[in-house]
């Protein structure tokens, strides 16, 4: 009964008009942004922090999160038509979607992806709803000893579950870690690593390393490559698949979106993560006999990736509600833009601040019913903003972007930090480097490290504070267990070849 008033406080909320308002323009904006290639939905995200500061904060993280879960949307219109990711976790769907479209079967993909990430929207908004109250009642239970142990399993999740070089990511985990440390130290009041910088005494702004490592470099990144479209605008046909590709797809919807709901709550896990599971899994399923094969345009490599990324995009909202730890890059811009609200991101929102904790929730539902009505009439219209040349579209959004992050103290210094970002972005591009780990492990530094002296505090400085409390124990143990397991030659043999089924 309980959860049913919550829902219905939560409805109310989303339903206001303003609220519905910011939510149609969240989920927009994130199928825009994930029709248009090279603009994914964190680059956009971290350009967009600066609009929200006008906004109410329950307002502001509707409208990130529709953004965040209508990139997952958009992200396959591109990838169908285009043969190009709209964003990351669209990368497996260019595979048998392109091929479906060259064989006349676009509108039977574009449809399968819109009802399979409708499917796995709801049913892992339902989840979100269902687990987040019973996590935050433990949360309660966390002590600074606790939440220290949770972001360090935290961070090597994110180092583990990251593509590409083990190695590389650590790196990038540890220059989070540092930059987050630049500053006013909170506790003797002495300046940090500022160099007598003025600007630098509150710390480096997280919309600047956000918006320079994610948003410019990624849009120097692309202007840099050459424009290659093949629009399939006469051959997308009906949106509705046919009997024989419904009896294939429902499967492939169903184990994607369980996987999906799994894989987001992870720490570094999310929409990429399950969408190359869920390829991955569907093409071992089908075997060598499957018709048409895998990679020559099966619906099922369109129904699991999809239904999967969606639903791993709305379960990693429950670590960062319940606990206020970001499984992913992209919940690391959401507890930014709860911060820049002056909202402590943990279990105390729920109770300090319900209407905005179910109110999102509720907009999750509004939002996929939305996505569904908006994404599949407007194909037309995406077909057109593909033919926009980027040499024009980026230069707009670099001048806004510039406006925006000014407009945040008034202060040219945020403009210059967003350019010095930007170029460490783009070296960070050009040497094969995710950055998503460093904005993790700079949004927990800070935090880690007031967790990590509080507990020393308690226990009057002795460090067994973190082995003697059963529950930090356990964490501290599934952190070990991460890196005996990564480590093993068989288990880093999967993982790069789960990580090169997209490339």
């Amino acid at each position: 009964m309980e959860l049913l008033s919550n829902l219905a406080l939560g409805f109310s909320t989303a339903l206001s008009l303003n609220n519905l308002f910011y939510a149609f323009a969240g989920v927009l904006i994130g199928t825009l942004i994930g029709v248009l290639p090279g603009i994914g939905p964190i680059a956009t995200l971290a350009m967009l922090l600066p609009t929200t500061y006008a906004l109410e904060p329950t307002s502001a993280l509707i409208m990130l999160a529709g953004i965040y879960y209508g990139a997952q949307y958009g992200g396959s219109t591109t990838a169908i038509l285009v043969n190009l990711p709209g964003e990351s976790s669209s990368v497996v769907t260019c595979i048998d979607g392109y091929q479906m479209a060259r064989r006349g079967r676009a509108g039977a993909a574009l449809g399968i992806a819109a009802i399979g990430s409708f499917i796995a929207g709801t049913f892992a908004t339902m989840l979100v709803a269902a687990f987040a109250p019973p996590l935050t009642e433990l949360a309660f239970k966390f002590g600074p000893a606790e939440y220290f142990s949770l972001m360090v399993l935290g961070l090597i999740g994110a180092v583990v579950l990251a593509s590409g070089s083990l190695i590389k990511a650590i790196a990038m985990i540890v220059l989070g870690l540092l930059l987050g440390l630049v500053g006013t130290d909170v506790n003797s009041g002495v300046a940090r690593f500022s160099f007598d910088i003025p600007e630098l005494s509150d710390g480096i702004g997280f919309v600047a390393v956000a918006m320079g490592v994610f948003g410019f470099s990624e849009i120097i990144a692309n202007l840099e490559k050459k424009e290659r479209r093949e629009v399939f605008t006469s051959k997308v046909g009906s949106l509705l698949p046919n009997w024989q590709e419904s009896k294939q797809a429902a499967p492939a919807v169903a184990r994607g979106t369980l996987l999906g709901s799994i894989l987001g709550i992870l720490p570094g896990g999310g929409a990429l993560l399950a969408s190359f599971a869920a390829y991955t899994i569907e093409k071992k399923m089908a075997g060598p006999n499957a018709d048409p094969p895998f990679g020559k345009g099966n619906i099922r490599g369109v129904a699991g990736p999809e239904s999967a990324n969606n639903a791993g995009a709305q379960t990693s909202f429950i670590p960062m509600l319940t606990l206020g730890i970001p499984p992913n890059a992209v919940m690391a811009l959401m507890i930014g833009a709860m911060t820049i609200h002056n909202i402590q991101p943990g279990p105390q929102v729920m109770t300090s601040n319900p209407s905005l904790f179910w109110g999102l929730i509720a907009s999750m539902w509004i939002g996929n019913l939305m996505l569904v009505i908006l994404n599949l009439p407007l194909i037309g219209l995406w077909i057109q903003l593909l033919k926009v040349p980027y040499r024009l579209l980026y230069p707009a959004i670099l001048t806004f972007c510039c406006i925006g992050v000014y407009s945040i103290n008034n202060n040219t210094w945020d403009v210059y930090m967003t350019v010095v970002f930007a170029v460490i972005g783009y070296v960070f591009y050009k040497l094969r480097c995710e950055p998503a780990p460093l904005l993790l492990g700079f949004i927990l530094g800070p935090m880690m490290e007031e967790n990590l002296r509080r507990a020393m505090l308690l226990s009057r400085g002795d460090p067994t504070v973190f082995v003697t409390r059963p529950l930090s124990l356990t964490l501290l143990l599934m952190a070990l267990a991460l890196v005996i397991i990564v480590a093993l030659p068989a288990i880093k043999k999967t993982r790069e070849v789960a990580f090169q089924e997209g490339d």
